[in-house]
Parts: C-alpha cells; sequence; structure tokens
C-alpha cells in the first residue's frame, strides 16, 4: 500500500506572501507547483499592520467576510474580495487584503471548485462543498426549528447533520454567521465530542468543558455530525459555517506534543516537512496565543515569523527564547523554552498540512530543507 494518496500537497493547501500596492482590483496570481490553484477557503492577513484576519469561502460566497479574531456575524463586503479565480484571487484596496507598500500572505485550502451539494441529514439539511482526497469539507446549515433554547437537546436525540468527508472528522471549526458568535474549535486530541471539550479560535483560553448541547450525545461518523441546542451551533432560523477535516497520511496532521521547557524542544513527528503549523497550548487547560508558522513565509530554519489568528497583531519574528521552530522533512522541532509553545510539561494541540510527504507514493522521501 503506497505511504500516501497525495504525493503533491499543492494541489489541495497553498501559501501565497505578496506585496499590497492599492490597486482595486488587484488580481493574484497562485504559484502552486501542481499547477493552477482556485481556492475554495481563503485566510488572508496583514502583516505589516495591525488589520483583522480575513477569512472567505467559495460556498457561503465571495463578498461573505468573517475575522478570525472578532465574534462579528458575517459581513457582505465587497470592499475586500471580488473573486475566485482560476489560479488565484482577486482583492480590492483595503487594509485588510491589499494596502500599497504592506505585505499580506494568503493561506488557501481547496474544496470542490465551488460546486456544492445539498445534504438531506437526519435532522438537519445542509449544503456541502468536499474534497474527498484531502478531506476537507466546507458545510453550512440552518439551525433546527425546535432548537429554542440553550438547553434544547431534541427529546434526547440531539440533530445530526451530514459533513459529507466520507470518514470521521477529526478537526472541526464552528462559526455561527447570522449574529455574533464565538468561533467554536473540536481537535480530537482535546477528547472525543462526547468530552464536549472546545477551543474558542479568538480568544487565548484554553480547553473549555460544555455540556452535550454542544456536540450532543453520540459520537460522529463518517457520515454525519452531531449537535446540541446551543446557540452557537444550533437556533432556530440561525445560519453556520462549519469547516471539517480528517487527517491523510502525508499530507495534514492534527495532534498533540508535550513540552519541555528547553531551547532544544520536542520533536514533533508529522509524516511530511510541513508547509503550515498552527499551535496552540490547550490540553492542560494553559492560556495562550494561537502561533502560525508557515514554510513560505520563513524560508529558512529557525522559523520565527509568526501571526496569531487570535489577534490582529501583525507578524513578529522572534528571536532567542520567543517561539520558533524548525521545519523538517517529517515534522517540526520546538526551537525556544516559550511556554505558549514549549513549557515544561505544557501540553499542546498542532493542526499542520504539508508542503511535501515524507515519503511519495512511489516510495521516494523528500528531501530535508
Amino acid at each position: 500500500m503506497a505511504y500516501t494518496t497525495i504525493d503533491d500537497p499543492s494541489a489541495h493547501f497553498h501559501t501565497l506572501t505578496y506585496a499590497g500596492n492599492g490597486s482595486n482590483p488587484r488580481s493574484l496570481t497562485n504559484s502552486a507547483n501542481a499547477g493552477d490553484f482556485k481556492p475554495d477557503w481563503l485566510w488572508i492577513k496583514n502583516r505589516t499592520n495591525t488589520y483583522d484576519h480575513a477569512v472567505f469561502d467559495s460556498l457561503r460566497g465571495v463578498d461573505k467576510l468573517l475575522k478570525t479574531n472578532q465574534t462579528n456575524a458575517e459581513g457582505s463586503n465587497s470592499g475586500y474580495h471580488n473573486s475566485f479565480d482560476t489560479n488565484g484571487f482577486t482583492v480590492t484596496a483595503n487594509g485588510n487584503v491589499n494596502n500599497n507598500n504592506e505585505n499580506y500572505v494568503a493561506w488557501q485550502w481547496k474544496a470542490n471548485g465551488g460546486t456544492t451539494s445539498n445534504q438531506t441529514g437526519s435532522d438537519i439539511d445542509s449544503v456541502t462543498q468536499v474534497n474527498t482526497t484531502s478531506k476537507f469539507s466546507i458545510i453550512t446549515y440552518t439551525g433546527a426549528s425546535n432548537a429554542d433554547t440553550d438547553n434544547d437537546n431534541n427529546s434526547g436525540a440531539y440533530w445530526r447533520v451530514k459533513h459529507g468527508l466520507g470518514s470521521t472528522p477529526k478537526l472541526a471549526i464552528f462559526k455561527k454567521r447570522s449574529s455574533g458568535a464565538a468561533w467554536y474549535v473540536w481537535h480530537h486530541k482535546i477528547g472525543g465530542t462526547l468530552d464536549y471539550k472546545y477551543i474558542q479560535l479568538q480568544t487565548n483560553n484554553g480547553v473549555q468543558t460544555e455540556s452535550a448541547v454542544l456536540f450532543g450525545n453520540t459520537d460522529w461518523s463518517s457520515t454525519e455530525f452531531e449537535i446540541g441546542g446551543w446557540d452557537v451551533v444550533n437556533r432556530d432560523g440561525s445560519t453556520y459555517v462549519a469547516y471539517m477535516f480528517d487527517e491523510v497520511q502525508g499530507y495534514s496532521k492534527f495532534g498533540s506534543y508535550t513540552g519541555n521547557g528547553n531551547n532544544n524542544g520536542p520533536f514533533v513527528y508529522t509524516g511530511f516537512k510541513p508547509a503550515f503549523v498552527l499551535i496552540k497550548r490547550a490540553v492542560d487547560g494553559g492560556s495562550s496565543q494561537w502561533h502560525t508558522f508557515d514554510s513560505t513565509r520563513n524560508e529558512f530554519n529557525v522559523a520565527n515569523k509568526v501571526l496569531f489568528p487570535s489577534t490582529n497583531d501583525n507578524e513578529s519574528s522572534y528571536t532567542g527564547s520567543d517561539p520558533q521552530i524548525d521545519i523538517l522533512s517529517n515534522g517540526f522541532k520546538l526551537r525556544s523554552s516559550y511556554n505558549q509553545v514549549n513549557a515544561s510539561s505544557g501540553n499542546y494541540i498542532h493542526i499542520c498540512f504539508a508542503e511535501h510527504p515524507f515519503v511519495s507514493s512511489k516510495g521516494a522521501p523528500v528531501t530535508a530543507r
């Protein structure tokens, strides 16, 4: 059996850095190894100044804006993003996406090129856009008509919604669209869905616990996820989006590690050379920012250029004992004792996507940086 089904991860995930020029509109062209890359989930951050993170996807619509560091409702704002293009995307003259002489990064995931499916769930219908190769799904749905209060549980049966992955999710990110609410993240390394544990994307808080009114009382399956009647995931007439992933060997890994409080930090095996690394101290309840590294902004080791999804901070370039990692052919290694990424006995989760699998489907190993 082949080590991986994805020899070129750039067919599914791509990072683009660019310098803003203030033009309106501004077309950006990708340079993925795999050729044309039309994104379906687009996440842009101004690296130079303190502008909010801007998130778009081709299922909600090109002008529907969410911000990872804000709890705001979805905005309809054509002043940011104009189109998803054959090999890139088009933005406008706006500080979040295209100010003159300011630097930006765009993280991009491919789903199904904008082609959606209407799904009839056991309890709630959904619209999905799915990449079954990379195991990534964008899901929109409207809350159940009998979900009226935060204590509702559908007479004990809770509500089930189809996700389209064809396998059981290991990572899920929920956002209420129709009114303000926090981003709710479930990661399988903080506990199963029946542990009712979650993290919020827009805060520094560690893992928190709710009840079955969050993720239901039945384990999620390869076809459906279950939710309770809590307003942040399910309320009559409210609209939601969820981004869900399963792991693919050689392409994605959603794992955890324990820190050692040393500049010679732990090595974290992913099975590929990471293109994107997102770290959060979470499992032991410690508070920390989310830390985002990528191999495009960090061309050489040590990787020390960091952005923070929970704040609008500009990019930081760290030295000494501040957050730094080495990006390696089969994982990453912590290179600082900073407690938000490597406290002694601290527990951390990570979300990683590949630049290249450690071993291709033909058995060829990747080279180190």
